[in-house]
């Protein structure tokens, strides 16, 4: 058996039993990978895989024992790798950071600019994508490091930590009649046309969280995933938008949108760093996670990798 053999098989679970696209992935062919997990097969005397005709069905029981142990095998050779890249390159390297968009566009502008002039030699690799594409990245050793509020927590190959909380605001026109309110309620929401993220991004779970406690139905006109887009289409007159605080740290450039905190409504969401379980992180990994928030170091993320997490909370 070899190395080969076993990234065959795990891409082939990534790509859902596809072995056209397994052999792509891998710049092979396909023959060349069923005859590779063929052999794989015979030596461990198991079925990894159930067929019908030439076509793999499902994982077997069996098999996913072995696919458990061959991703264990896999990471402790990337581990490998990077460990010699530490010791013999030193401050040298990619970070590779997955991320969303809000967050890439907001946040990491600053530690990110303070890593580079700590670390001149790490090169940055910027991955955007939904939450749950974050969490993926980070399982397929795309990335290095994680930052999103939604969906990080619910994968158990992943260790995450409180980052930083935020809240939305609410952003109007200028002369909008909602901002004759003393206070907006959910209820005043709801009468008006709504512009803000998609449901898989940005504390939208909350938003909606928050109408269906009162038994609210908002009127959502337009989903995006990029702040700048829903200021945009505020700013014609769209609607009211529902944005994350960080998108509006800069003022309105045109002066016509005015922005209100919206913490009382839709309560406070949590931004999280996450890492692949058993990774070694090299020192700049660590250095960009403390960049991010105060309340991270690299002490605490060892540990946290080490299995000893502090009852950390924000």
């Amino acid at each position: 058996m070899n190395l080969h053999q076993f990234r065959f098989v795990q891409e082939a679970v990534r790509r859902k039993l596809n072995l056209t696209e397994t052999a792509k992935a891998l710049h092979t062919s396909q023959p060349g990978v069923s005859k590779a997990i063929l052999e794989l097969e015979q030596e461990l005397g198991v079925d990894i895989f159930a067929r019908h005709g030439k076509r793999i069905k499902h994982i077997t029981e069996p098999g996913q024992h072995v696919l458990k142990s061959i991703e264990a095998i896999l990471l402790e050779v990337n581990n490998l790798k990077r460990i010699g890249e530490h010791f013999a390159h030193q401050d040298q390297g990619t970070l590779s950071i997955a991320t969303t968009h809000t967050q890439a566009r907001y946040v990491l502008p600053a530690p990110v600019s303070q890593l580079r002039q700590e670390f001149p030699d790490v090169k940055i690799s910027l991955h955007q994508g939904s939450p749950a594409q974050v969490a993926q990245m980070l399982m397929d050793d795309v990335a290095d490091i994680g930052v999103a509020t939604e969906s990080l927590n619910d994968f158990p190959n992943l260790i995450t930590l409180p980052c930083y909380e935020w809240q939305h605001l609410l952003v109007l026109p200028m002369g909008h009649r909602l901002l004759d309110h003393e206070r907006i309620t959910l209820s005043d929401l709801a009468q008006e046309p709504i512009i803000t993220y998609h449901p898989s991004f940005t504390g939208r779970t909350r938003i909606d969280q928050a109408f269906s406690q009162r038994k609210l139905q908002p009127n959502i006109v337009l989903e995006a995933i990029d702040s700048d887009v829903i200021k945009t289409y505020v700013g014609l007159g769209m609607g009211v938008g529902i944005v994350a605080e960080m998108a509006m740290q800069s003022p309105d450039p045109n002066g016509t949108l005015v922005s209100q905190p919206a913490g009382h409504l839709f309560g406070r969401n949590l931004a999280r760093v996450a890492f692949k379980r058993g990774t070694y992180l090299r020192p700049f990994v660590l250095r960009f996670a403390e960049l991010l928030s105060d309340r991270l170091s690299a002490a605490l993320i060892q540990k946290t990798m080490n299995g000893t997490p502090d009852n950390y909370s924000l």
